[in-house]
């Protein structure tokens, strides 16, 4: 395999995994494109929209080099919007992006970074260590710093987000080259070339249930007494919310098992395309009125 194929098959593996994270947030909405090799006297970050929100990442260990991603701020809404449990085509253009839009879109794209970073392990089977991702708004390419300089090798992606441009670059040194065509030579030998898309189910996430939520002011939050009572918007009988690091995937029913513990049957699996296959049940579960 050579400098370009590694490039390439490395650059296809990270563009999955970032899509993939879409595709959660929005089954149908994500539009795949081709990835290519940038050459060294080119910018990376030429098809990119601005003004944009963009993520990048740099590798802390085990490799070397980085990843960021570039969405445009309508892009960014209409993702946020998707996070939100809003259909992100009834998206306005000519928006500007609020506060809580902002985090929103932040925490999607750690959880691509953090896939990005995974999928490029599971390609050179070595562990790779990722520094803290970096969320900011930017006016141009220009704005993206030292952490954005073409490292000798790169390569691109541009796909779709509910008909939003985005745009993925990862910045390999020359260093890494050697390395990374001879690690994926000898994994397509030993996996007969397996599917990159098996990297996704190994990215570990954090799930809770959410039982309701409400608005108040910081001033009687910090005065709440012990036992004070806080009504919350969802009604006894209501199903509660699952969330998979900040992205709402289900709802179930919150339950007691026998030994005191508590549990969540599954309901509905929001955006599932068939339905889910039954989930067996817990033992003699007694349901919970919260």
């Amino acid at each position: 395999m050579n400098a370009e194929q590694a490039l390439l098959r490395l650059g296809s593996s990270t563009s999955e995994a970032v899509q993939g994270v879409l595709q959660m947030f929005s089954p149908e909405g994500v539009s795949p494109g081709d990835v290519r090799v940038v050459p060294p006297d080119e910018s990376p970050f030429g098809e990119a929209i601005f003004p944009a929100i963009a993520a990048d990442v740099a590798y802390v260990d085990g490799v070397t080099g980085g990843n960021v991603m570039v969405i445009g701020i309508e892009g960014a809404r209409r993702l946020a919007a998707a996070m939100m449990g809003v259909d992100p085509n009834e998206v306005e253009s000519g928006g500007e992006l609020s506060e809580l839009e902002f985090s929103a879109v932040g925490e999607a794209m750690n959880q691509m970074m953090s896939a990005a970073a995974m999928a490029t392990s599971k390609v050179l089977d070595e562990e790779v260590e990722i520094a803290p991702p970096v969320v900011r708004q930017l006016g141009a390419a220009s704005e993206g710093g030292d952490s954005w300089e073409h490292p000798g090798h790169a390569t691109a992606v541009t796909f779709s987000f509910c008909g939003a441009p985005c745009l993925l670059v990862q910045l390999v040194p020359n260093a890494f080259i050697v390395r990374m065509t001879r690690a994926l030579d000898e994994i397509t030998e030993s996996h007969d070339d397996a599917p990159l898309g098996d990297a996704l189910r190994d990215i570990s996430v954090r799930v809770w249930a959410e039982l309701g939520r409400t608005r108040m002011p910081s001033g009687r939050i910090v005065a709440l007494p012990s036992g004070a009572v806080v009504e919350l918007d969802r009604e006894v009988e209501a199903p509660i919310d699952l969330y998979a690091d900040g992205m709402r995937f289900a709802t179930g029913r919150l339950l007691v098992t026998d030994d005191g513990g508590l549990a969540v049957r599954v309901e509905t699996v929001l955006g599932a395309t068939t339905p889910t296959s039954p989930v067996p049940p817990v033992p003699t579960p007694t349901e919970v009125a919260v």
